[in-house]
């Protein structure tokens, strides 16, 4: 045999157990098929030549031929780029999917299609003003008992409908800061994804030091990484420690941190040292720049110096926490490697210091908390906020339709009680928390606490009988809840006099040309094109992202066919391993028993 005795069997004692490796790496992805975020293995392998140590056995005259396969490590099959891909569409398809749960619970307020609701409440004021209009019925105490019970009924749902408002908006801060709610908020939820992270980060790297993988902790990282991403615009890097990324202090190469050398500086070999993970969060601030924040930095420092938090916090010290006074506070890691900010404090808040303008300090820009917090702190109508209609314009739309209408009915009544003589505060509609009507303050009105006059309540206030006819006042009423806001006629059931620092008359009330039935529709018709606009941007978003799952899956997933068709291979390959090996013994045993007179 030219070659040493036992190589060939070497050789085929490698390739023997390469195989069965990836038999057995393939019944583990196999077994593993149905686990969540399991990413596929494969064995990597490298030709054995004339460097290795084996080498010694060979005979100098022979030429070079390797002595088989060596097996490098077991490691998983991703594409990174597939995964940043994946992580940017969980952003847009967590803010959507945040954004509809908040859209849906809003629905719930103002659909109004299957249940009597307030737009109905407006028309049978109506129909009970027309019933009282009769001049046989003006003086009957039920026809106006029974207009009254009818506005009573009214208020009572815009009471309710703006405390479902305060609910829905309630439950969108708590799932943030968690408090009040069976299931963790934003808050504890990152925090623990980022502590993780960064705990698996040293995990992780300390056993691939010592020559063990860890591909399941790693599958592990991924998964809360994909989490991450739902919450926060998050973008991540594979990097090798300053002490072995192959660059000095100065920014010169440094081979040695890289590569074996010999005592001439010549490179013999390469060293082996595993990847850290750095996440940073991308936000745009105020003057709209975009900006980055560590939040997780390898395994850099001791422990819990490589990762940041979130919290929630007053953002008023002197107010009580609560969904008006509260900002988002994000602290960056300790460690910084690249942004020069260890430990940076990013504040998001919003700024009302300058009306008619408000800012909100820095946006995340994407991920369910940004629609959360725009949810909270956007009315759709103020500038710099005006670009998601949030429960603030919802409220604001209840406040003016509430105090629009206590504001014509009570000058009306008011109106044709003056003429009649009377004082000048026989008002139908009052705010229950003091009972009072002030033209001049009519924001003290409001959907949540609108209510009837207890004096009308208990006969002292009557609805006007003044004017040439007893039913003037009804039916100015009744011209009144036909008529659409702004009105051009300002003589318009006939109130004829000027309210001192209020509204000076009635077509100054802007109800966007719609009358008081119609504009819960119109309201209602905006909740519902923000909801389908939305529910269209979920589906584009989720169906997009469902393409770069498939596209992930095809290149991490386990496939059975493509499983199968490899363990065919790999017992082919198994099978020509031990047929060479029977070779060699037959060979071996020509050379012993046939050669020569001594092997006879």
């Amino acid at each position: 045999m030219v070659r040493a005795t036992f190589a060939g069997f070497s050789t085929a004692l490698s390739a023997l157990q390469s195989s069965q490796k990836r038999l057995d790496i393939t019944g583990h992805n196999l077994a593993n098929m149905n686990t969540i975020g399991y990413t596929r293995q494969e064995l990597q392998t490298s030709s054995l030549n004339y460097t290795s140590p084996v080498s010694t056995f060979m005979n100098g005259s022979e030429v070079i031929v390797g002595f088989g396969v060596h097996m490098d490590k077991v490691a998983q099959i991703r594409d990174p780029y597939l995964d940043a891909q994946y992580r940017s569409q969980m952003d847009k398809s967590g803010y959507t999917d945040s954004m509809q749960t908040s859209l849906d619970s809003l629905s719930k307020i103002f659909d109004e299609s299957t249940i009597s609701g307030i737009h109905s409440a407006f028309l049978d004021i109506r129909g009970a003003l027309t019933e009282m209009h009769d001049v046989s019925k003006i003086n009957d105490p039920i026809y106006e008992s029974e207009l009254r019970s009818k506005i009573q009924t009214l208020t009572n749902m815009l009471n309710q409908a703006s405390k479902d408002i305060d609910e829905a908006e309630s439950q969108e801060f708590n799932r943030l800061v968690g408090k009040n709610t069976t299931e963790n908020g934003a808050q504890e939820q990152v925090n623990d994804m980022l502590r993780q992270i960064g705990e698996l980060n040293r995990q992780i790297k300390r056993n691939q030091i010592l020559g063990q993988q860890s591909l399941e902790l790693m599958d592990e990282r991924n998964n809360l990484l994909d989490k991450l991403s739902s919450f926060l615009p998050i973008e991540v890097t594979y990097y090798k420690d300053p002490a072995h990324d192959g660059v000095d202090a100065n920014g010169d190469p440094a081979l040695e941190e890289n590569y074996y050398l010999d005592k001439n500086g010549n490179i013999i070999g390469k060293k082996e040292w595993p990847d850290d993970v750095r996440v940073e969060m991308v936000y745009t601030d105020k003057d709209g720049n975009e900006q980055r924040l560590t939040l997780v930095e390898g395994s850099e420092g001791s422990k819990g110096e490589n990762y940041g938090s979130i919290s929630f916090e007053p953002a008023d010290d002197t107010k009580p926490f609560s969904k008006d006074n509260f900002k988002l506070v994000i602290n960056g890691s300790e460690k910084d490697l690249v942004n020069n900010n260890p430990g940076g404090e990013i504040e998001f808040a919003k700024d009302t210091t300058n009306p008619p303008n408000t800012t909100i300090t820095n946006q995340l820009g994407s991920g369910s908390i940004q629609s959360s917090l725009d949810m909270l702190w956007k009315d759709g109508s103020t500038a710099n906020i005006d670009d998601v209609r949030g429960y603030q314009f919802y409220r604001d739309e209840l406040d003016k339709l509430a105090r629009s209408f206590a504001y014509v009915m009570n000058e009306i009544n008011i109106a044709g009680a003056v003429k009649d003589g009377n004082e000048g505060d026989q008002f139908l509609l009052a705010n229950k928390a003091d009972g009072k009507y002030d033209p001049a303050n009519l924001d003290k009105i409001t959907a949540a606490n609108i209510g009837i006059n207890t004096q009308w309540s208990n006969g002292s206030v009557h609805v006007s009988m003044a004017g040439k006819n007893p039913t003037d006042t009804v039916l100015y009423m009744l011209e009144a809840m036909g008529a659409t806001y702004p009105n051009t006629n300002q003589n318009i059931a006939g109130i004829g006099r000027p309210v001192t620092n209020g509204p000076t008359n009635i077509g100054e009330i802007n109800l966007n040309k719609n009358s008081f039935a119609d504009f819960m529709n119109n309201v209602s018709t905006i909740l519902a094109n923000d909801s389908y606009s939305n529910s269209l941007s979920l589906k584009m978003n989720v169906t997009v992202l469902n393409g770069i799952q498939n596209s992930r899956d095809s290149v991490s997933g386990v496939s059975l066919d493509e499983e199968a068709s490899n363990m065919m291979q790999y017992m082919s390959a198994y099978n020509a391993a031990s047929r060479v090996m029977t070779a060699l013994d037959q060979a071996l045993d020509v050379l012993i028993n046939s050669t020569g007179m001594v092997g006879r």
